[in-house]
């Protein structure tokens, strides 16, 4: 059998792609404090809590994860981007709560409007929506 009709008999095998992020686990060096923190900002708790070495918050299909670690605090690592429904709305839920996020929510000239604001531990955590 010739090459090219050999290589015209086999069927290709797709190139495996990723599909979605299922969760991002983020350290804690104090998840009595963690906790609270997240749940501020309503995030939903599916597992654990405060006295636990592992806790999840499930949310549109994904979860955000925490884990005790003593390597925690940590510096600046990069930041995890959610979107939300009403940004300057989530921004004044913070603000109720005692939180202090870096700044007011404002307009990006990528198209989304957000505001940062840092875990506990160090952790940047990004709230936007994009804007119509």
């Amino acid at each position: 059998m010739s090459a090219a009709i050999a290589s015209s008999s086999q069927t290709a095998v797709p190139e495996p792609q990723i599909e979605a992020l299922s969760a991002i686990t983020l350290a804690t060096g104090d998840m009595q404090r963690a906790v609270p923190f997240y749940e501020a900002l309503g995030f939903p708790l599916k597992f654990g809590g405060p006295q636990e070495a592992f806790t999840s918050f499930a949310f549109g299909g994904t979860y955000l994860n925490l884990i005790a670690d003593t390597r925690a605090p940590v510096n600046w690592w990069g930041r995890v981007i959610f979107y939300v429904s009403d940004v300057d709305a989530l921004y004044r839920k913070a603000l109720a709560a005692g939180l202090q996020p870096s700044f007011a929510p404002s307009d990006a000239p990528w198209g989304e409007r957000y505001f940062h604001i840092t875990d506990p531990d160090g952790h940047e955590l990004s709230f936007a929506r994009p804007l119509r």
